[in-house]
């Protein structure tokens, strides 16, 4: 199966995924704000926050080792890849148990973190936690074997598993708050069937690829070894750069305001990210099948599929930026009613930010397949610097748009550096070509969310389904029949559309 199809592939499984879980996820949050409160449900928002923070620990050993998994994959070389495997076992198993001993040592913090917690005792507080961090820490003994599926650019495997997993949770989860209302219950039933599910991976995994439980392993030699410890190396600074930037807000708020406003925060996040995983899948699942063409290709071909990969990402990108703008709030207002949304200008911020990641989902996937980690190893660190100081200093002085105003200056430290070093280190470019187009993609997406933002008002005066309908259809034909105006006539949108229609006559 050549790139584009594994490819196609995996997006197709990802979206058809995606639309499953966030369905059900949809109305399980809905299911538990009005059933369980606005507390609880900033709680489990705020818990979520501290394990990705806790997740630190892995550090990047897995991205170093899926980057040098690409290449024995396409030779077919089963002697490294069982190697590299028995390396990666290793890792994680020392790394889920560094995370059990780094959450058991945060618990006597967790009073300083909830703020406000109406209603929930410490001593639940603290049971709550321990669920949440034994599921984060038992993924661990597992996961790494995910990582030869995704070599193999079969990343619809990994897709479908969670697809059904998250089925059935939600689905059982969904059953008990209605039946029994107890929070407990809702964390022990994900946690039941997590565990079931880590359970038949192995097995699964170990029936797929039989290798893997052989014992005539060769170790790898000090250089292999050596390569993978400096690109390590790298990426811890970068994974705890990130950590301090992107996992850290929840934190803020809960620590700073209160708690139940993270969670009506999370109500927008959780919106946002539907249809961000939306987008997320086709950039994500292209990245093994970058990992395979930088391995194998040319830097001619290497840069014409990045300014391809960077085009879609502006379009697809500003597309749901400016719809989120016009249409988020309204569908708060529709979904929970009026009280439970958030001021224009923290939306605002969230989006702006949401923009500009586009550009550094494909910046960072390009440069992870590549593997090339070490030239900005210290950027992320300083990106969580900015962040921490910024958002501190200002939820202080003007509350919760201070700290997304942190997040903002923080992440386009990324958008600045990395393009230089991509194209100097693996493109052999300059890169003054790449700021020309942002800066025209940014005005056209500005540009037409200004005329939407005035036909808003003759579209949409007052909150309705009928009014929001109505806008929703205006915004996709208008910003896309204009950005098709704009660029229709680019290469890479000529390469996308060739993919599409050879689809579409097969």
């Amino acid at each position: 199966m050549g790139r584009v199809q594994s490819a196609v592939k995996n997006i197709a499984f990802g979206q058809m995924g995606n639309f499953i879980t966030q369905l059900l996820g949809f109305v399980l949050r809905t299911v538990l704000i009005r059933h369980l409160g606005d507390t609880l449900n900033g709680v489990n928002d705020l818990y979520t926050g501290i394990l990705s923070v806790l997740s630190m620990a892995e550090l990047g050993v897995g991205t170093a080792l899926n980057y040098s998994l690409y290449k024995p994959v396409a030779e077919k070389n089963l002697d490294k890849v069982k190697s590299y495997m028995q390396l990666y076992r290793r890792a994680y198993r020392v790394i889920g148990l560094v995370i059990a001993v780094i959450g058991l040592l945060l618990t006597p913090f967790l009073p300083y973190l909830v703020k406000q917690p109406e209603g929930i005792t410490l001593r639940d507080l603290t049971l709550y936690y321990f669920i949440f961090l034994f599921n984060t820490v038992s993924t661990y003994f597992v996961a790494y074997k995910y990582s030869l599926v995704n070599a193999e650019q079969k990343n619809y495997i990994q897709t479908n598993i969670i697809t059904v997993t998250k089925m059935i949770t939600v689905s059982l989860q969904i059953v008990v708050i209605l039946t029994t209302k107890n929070f407990y219950a809702y964390l022990l039933t994900a946690a039941a069937v997590e565990l079931a599910q880590k359970i038949f991976v192995s097995y699964y995994l170990n029936k797929r690829y039989p290798y893997l439980t052989e014992k005539d392993i060769t170790p790898l030699s000090k250089e292999e070894t050596g390569e993978i410890v400096r690109k390590t190396k790298a990426l811890v600074l970068h994974k705890v750069g990130d950590v301090a930037r992107l996992q850290t807000d929840s934190m803020i708020i809960s620590g700073f305001i209160n708690v139940t406003l993270v969670g009506i925060v999370g109500n927008y996040l959780m919106v946002l990210n539907s249809a961000a995983n939306v987008v997320n899948i086709f950039f994500n699942s292209v990245l093994s099948s970058f990992g395979n063409l930088i391995a194998t290709e040319n830097k001619e071909k290497q840069y014409h599929l990045f300014k391809v990969y960077r085009f879609a990402a502006c379009w697809i990108y500003g597309f749901s930026a400016v719809g989120f703008a016009l249409l988020l709030t309204p569908f708060v207002q529709l979904w929970l009613g009026e009280e439970k949304t958030l001021a224009f200008a923290i939306v605002g911020a969230v989006l702006l930010d949401y923009y500009f990641k586009g550009d550094r989902i494909v910046l960072s996937n390009f440069k992870t397949a590549a593997g090339v980690f070490e030239q900005d190893k210290y950027l992320a660190l300083i990106q969580g610097v900015v962040n921490l100081i910024i958002s501190i200093v200002l939820v202080r002085k003007i509350g919760l748009l201070g700290v997304y105003i942190g997040t903002i200056i923080s992440g386009l430290i990324a958008n600045i550096t990395k393009p230089v070093i991509i194209y100097k280190v693996i493109l052999d470019k300059p890169v003054r070509q790449y700021f020309v187009d942002t800066v025209w993609y940014l005005a056209a997406v500005l540009s037409l969310f200004g005329v939407l933002f005035a036909a808003k008002q003759y579209v949409m005066p007052q909150v309705t389904i009928s009014s929001f309908i109505l806008m929703f259809v205006l915004v996709c034909v208008l910003f896309n029949g204009v950005f098709f105006l704009l660029f229709g006539r680019r290469e890479e949108f000529k390469y996308l559309w060739g993919i599409v229609a050879g689809k579409l006559k097969k």
